[in-house]
């Protein structure tokens, strides 16, 4: 079967899925809906169920399609999204948030959120300064420089938690990962940057097949390798800054939905990408019914269900050795 062909039933696959999963999600919680709805239960459906759902399938997609930029940048399909400290420097800008106490709105959106996509960005920002020699980045010292950059802004994170003990329940519940406090907010204020840098990784997609290749085949086939790379880390960025600044640090869907997808239709990324926000939405928008609705009216961080299945996800590929299909 082309690959064409099969993206197309997997795509459609997915899209049934999720409308599937969106209509459970819509109906579970602790309030029962029946119709017809009242004033009440129309404000938990529009206001609390329907924008929590649009964001962990944002959330997801921009997790996913990141992690199929870093995939490919690395060359590498066990790579995260998380790789180059982006989460570690949504971390610090979030607690900042928190321990200063400061109650700044913009267009509804909090100071913790604001302050979260600029910690991310910020690092890395440093990330790929550290790792520049001359006007192109070299990979392995990105990645050692992710490393370092992340374990010290998490040490911030952790003296900052240590002088203020008394605010650690609330950062900590942040950095789990979870949509209890999404809002139409967040879905406003996200989507222009995941609508974006989503159309425009599609856009480099061919580029993307042809790294696949090795930097130095690449470039006589007339890759400019060098500003390619700086484009996928800037996007893979923004993507990453957004979906971390609403949602806390989500572990393994940006490298789980890509892996998958890779599996079932192969490398090309003209097809991966789409296919792989789809697949990440999905994965998401499931594990956060679940972490609402397992131990209802107790409510699991969306981070943690992710990572019990994430982990075994993971030694299972490294078992297999996957790493082959680059």
């Amino acid at each position: 079967m082309k690959t064409r062909t099969k993206c197309r039933l997997l795509m459609a696959g997915l899209i049934l899925g999720i409308g599937l999963t969106g209509v459970v999600a819509l109906s579970l919680g602790p309030v029962q809906l029946r119709l017809p709805l009242d004033a009440f239960q129309t404000k938990i459906l529009f206001d609390l169920r329907l924008p929590r759902i649009l964001l962990a399938l944002m959330v997801g997609a921009a997790l996913a399609v990141a992690g199929v930029l870093f995939q490919g940048l690395f060359r590498n399909p066990l790579a995260d999204p998380y790789i180059l400290g982006t989460s570690s420097g949504a971390a610090l800008g979030a607690t900042i948030a928190v321990l200063s106490g400061v109650n700044y709105q913009f267009l509804g959106l909090s100071t913790r959120p604001l302050l979260a996509f600029i910690g991310a960005l910020l690092a890395t920002a440093l990330v790929y300064a550290l790792g520049r020699m001359g006007k192109r980045p070299v990979l392995t010292v990105m990645l050692l420089a992710g490393i370092a950059v992340g374990a010290f802004f998490s040490a911030v994170t952790s003296l900052l938690l240590f002088f203020r003990q008394e605010e650690l329940g609330k950062i900590m519940f942040w950095m789990m990962g979870g949509f209890a406090y999404a809002r139409w907010a967040e879905v406003r204020i996200v989507l222009p940057y995941l609508g974006g840098t989503f159309l425009y990784s599609w856009s480099l997609a061919r580029q993307l097949n042809l790294l696949l290749l090795g930097e130095e085949k690449a470039h006589q086939l007339g890759l400019a390798v060098g500003d390619l790379q700086r484009r996928i880390v800037i996007t893979a960025s923004v993507l990453v800054a957004a979906a971390v600044s609403v949602s806390g640090a989500i572990g393994f869907i940006g490298m789980m939905a890509p892996h998958i997808v890779r599996l079932l239709i192969g490398p090309d990324h003209r097809y991966l990408l789409p296919a792989s926000a789809l697949a990440g939405g999905l994965l998401l928008l499931v594990a956060d019914t679940l972490a609402r609705t397992l131990l209802s009216p107790v409510e699991l961080p969306v981070g943690v269900l992710t990572s019990f299945i994430g982990g075994p996800f993971f030694l299972y590929l490294l078992h297999k050795g996957r790493s082959a299909l680059y």
